[in-house]
């Protein structure tokens, strides 16, 4: 009989490594098995163990490594075999991470797991762009959204995404920017409401680009913006350039 296997589903955060919490490294250090996505970066990955088995489990838009499913069952395997596994993905696992399913899939084979939170992409990506989520003046609730659109189509609940002084969070709206920002002002959004993108939040690389949802799209274009890349919507987005502490390659204040 093998050793008994566990998984531990851990958030990677952003990207800076600086921000993983202890209880990560300590686990990344100790893991049979790294099982890890695309959004996880190359400073992270530092903080594995030489001895550790690396599988990349990466999705992205239209190209995925592995599907869903099989990275279900290739967890159960593992565990299976006696090994301690560390499933990492980047942000939280529980917010747009698809954790929750994984960890079914595991409690159905009587898998053994722990959950370690991550800085998500949100307030991570948001604090390091200058960008607070909420502010006495400006914002008093935050919704966090997808934005990758079920076939193409714009199926968000818009007239939800509209409310004054709130926030809006979206992750992976980037292919569907152009049909947010339009749907947004055809359900009463201003045009004027300021924007913001930001790809590669709180790592070196990280590129601030702001507008408004009228211009956004073409400034998108014009900055060859990819992902990842997250975007926030709301009068807070004014407070960039007075509280950007982190060093910015791009900004673009709103017209």
């Amino acid at each position: 009989m093998p050793d008994v296997g566990r998984v531990y589903l851990v958030g990677a955060g952003p990207g800076d490594p600086e921000l993983l919490t202890l209880r990560a490294v300590r686990l990344l250090q100790q893991a049979d098995v790294i099982v890890y996505d695309h959004l996880v970066s190359p400073g992270v990955l530092d903080f594995v163990s030489p001895t550790a088995e690396r599988i990349y489990a990466g999705k992205r838009r239209n190209e995925h490594t592995m599907r869903q499913e099989q990275i279900n069952l290739l967890l159960v395997k593992l565990a299976s075999e006696g090994k301690q596994v560390v499933r990492l993905k980047g942000g939280d696992p529980f917010i747009f991470g698809r954790g929750g399913e994984e960890l079914q899939e595991l409690a159905k084979h009587g898998i053994a797991f722990e959950v370690v939170p991550g800085v998500t992409a949100a307030s991570g990506v948001a604090s390091y762009a200058g960008i607070p989520l909420t502010h006495r003046d400006y914002a008093q609730s935050c919704i966090f959204v997808t934005g990758h659109l079920k076939d193409g189509t714009a199926d968000l609940d818009w007239p939800s995404l509209i409310r004054l002084h709130q926030t809006v969070v979206i992750y992976m709206g980037l292919g569907g920017l152009a049909e947010i920002c339009h749907q947004m002002m055809v359900h009463g959004a201003s045009p004027a409401l300021p924007i913001a993108l930001v790809q590669d939040g709180s790592i070196a690389s990280q590129k601030v680009v702001v507008g408004t949802l009228s211009n956004m799209p073409e400034r998108v274009a014009s900055e060859n913006l990819k992902s990842p890349c997250l975007t926030i919507i709301g009068e807070v987005v004014k407070l960039h350039d007075e509280l950007a502490w982190f060093k910015q390659t791009t900004a673009l204040t709103p017209q």
